[in-house]
């Protein structure tokens, strides 16, 4: 069954003005035959690390709100063994030390192994760090770099993938950094497999998963040995480099005939946010700054309505949402989110929102739809300029296939849309600029397949502008701004 749009939505959440928007179609590209079938437990690309109890399954986060810290995370299979990260400037030169924590669960059948979530605070910006985990010939050794510190021309590029709904907001603050979007429902597929080896070439420093991992619940009894695979393959990136984390309806495994009757069981053990940082009350949303960027992570999994929590973290953090597209699968099923904080999209000028989900790709122009009402008629997205870009990015290759059916004819709010798989890079370039490329998976091959630049409204207004004329180029088009880096 496919996920449910209403219960996670993930969204990242830009704050720029588009420029250079193409005009609206659907693209006329078919895939050939490249099913979307798991890859075989038994495949190299699952194998677990040699020596006894060795680490596998290592992943990376943000580990506070500003970015000196990292949470890595690991699994040991047999036993706890030590809960430590040696780390240092210098390869193989680990001159500090942190302590962390231990812990596994049970689901029905399956027994996890030692989770393991350690936080290495206190780190310089800009700064490659080398670190050690496990212990005599099955300790294992990886690296990761520190982003910039936080400052409005700082440069980073983020990654975008994930096939649920998460809510980040990357603010005003907009940076040079390339930011990478990893799409939504990216499971173990040939297909997952193939965005991640594209992904990895891309420059990105930072993943925003827009949620459904694994797809773990896929299997009989919620197979938990399918969360270690995952872990298992997605680690040639995770481990080196900080992913961004939210859920989405895959996480939810709520199965009371199993005896299962709490949710995101797996998912809460397996995955650590920092959300204690930014004075959330849930690590299912929580806030960063990183670079430039202001990401607060929101779950429609979880409650949203008037004088809950989740929207009063939201509205602290003038944080933003998502809205559904004209694709036929979960059309309408985030509604009521849609609702709940869609006037503050506007209010503040959010300028690009993603979400995943529907497992397609599909831009929208500036629209909004906040006058709907029950009653009003207006029932339909008008054009906005100080409404968002919407995109939906769930294509990250999960088992379930690609949601082909597009509603037509194309509503006059969709940009650009295709059923294919693929991820997508947000390079920030400066206060005022940033480069959007979404990349299709050609049956395997990397195709870029759509571009557009955005201009930060903040920074970008008549006042501001006139403040920074001296000392930011005038750029009319993609390649005069491509051409300064």
């Amino acid at each position: 069954m496919r996920g449910w749009g209403l219960l996670v939505l993930s969204l990242h959440v830009l704050s720029c003005m588009v420029s250079g928007v193409a005009s609206g179609r659907t693209s006329s590209y078919v895939r050939t035959e490249f099913p979307s079938t798991d890859i075989p437990l038994e495949s190299e690309w699952f194998a677990i690390p040699k020596g006894y109890n060795a680490p596998q399954q290592v992943h990376i986060t943000q580990g506070d709100y500003d970015g000196k810290a990292v949470i890595v995370s690991w699994v040991t299979p047999e036993e706890p063994g030590p809960s430590e990260v040696f780390y240092g400037k210098k390869e193989k030169q680990y001159d500090q030390k942190a302590e962390g924590t231990t812990t596994n669960y049970t689901f029905y059948d399956y027994k996890s192994g030692y989770i393991h979530h350690c936080v290495v605070d206190g780190l310089e910006y800009n700064t490659k760090y080398y670190y050690k985990i496990g212990s005599g010939d099955s300790a294992r050794e990886f690296w990761f770099e520190t982003p910039p510190a936080i400052d409005p021309d700082a440069s980073y590029t983020f990654g975008i993938i994930g096939l649920s709904l998460l809510i980040c907001v990357l603010s005003c603050l907009i940076s040079t950094i390339p930011v990478s979007v990893v799409p939504g429902d990216l499971g173990q597929t040939f297909n997952s497999l193939s965005t991640l080896q594209h992904y990895e070439k891309t420059g990105g420093q930072t993943v925003l998963f827009l949620g459904d991992l694994s797809y773990a619940d896929r299997y009989e009894h919620d197979d938990g040995i399918r969360w270690d695979s995952w872990g298992r393959l997605v680690e040639r990136s995770t481990a080196y480099q900080p992913w961004i984390w939210n859920s989405g309806n895959h996480e939810i495994e709520y199965r009371p005939d199993l005896g299962e009757t709490s949710t995101f069981k797996p998912y809460l053990h397996r995955y650590m946010t920092p959300y204690l940082a930014s004075k959330s009350s849930s690590p299912m949303w929580y806030a960063v700054r990183r670079a430039s960027a202001h990401i607060i992570v929101l779950s429609s999994y979880s409650p949203f309505g008037n004088m809950l929590f989740q929207l009063a973290f939201f509205c602290f953090c003038h944080a933003y949402s998502d809205m559904d597209f004209f694709n036929e699968a979960h059309y309408m099923e985030g509604e009521s989110m849609r609702s709940a904080f869609e006037k503050w999209f506007v209010k503040y000028k959010v300028d690009l929102v993603f979400a995943g989900h529907v497992h397609a790709y599909e831009r929208s122009y500036r629209i909004s739809n906040v006058n709907y009402n029950i009653t009003s008629g207006n029932r339909y997205p008008v054009p906005n300029k100080s409404a968002p870009v919407y995109i939906t990015v769930g294509d990250g290759g999960n088992q379930e296939g690609l949601a082909s059916r597009f509603y037509d004819p194309q509503p006059d709010y969709s940009a650009f849309r295709e059923a294919s798989y693929g991820h997508s890079i947000l390079q920030l370039k400066n206060r005022t600029h940033a480069v959007y490329r979404w990349n299709r998976n050609d049956d395997g091959n990397h195709v870029p397949a759509d571009t557009v630049v955005f201009h930060n409204q903040y920074w970008t207004s008549s006042t501001r502008r006139r403040r920074l004329k001296k000392n930011h180029f005038h750029l009319e088009n993609l390649e005069d701004l491509i051409s300064l880096f």
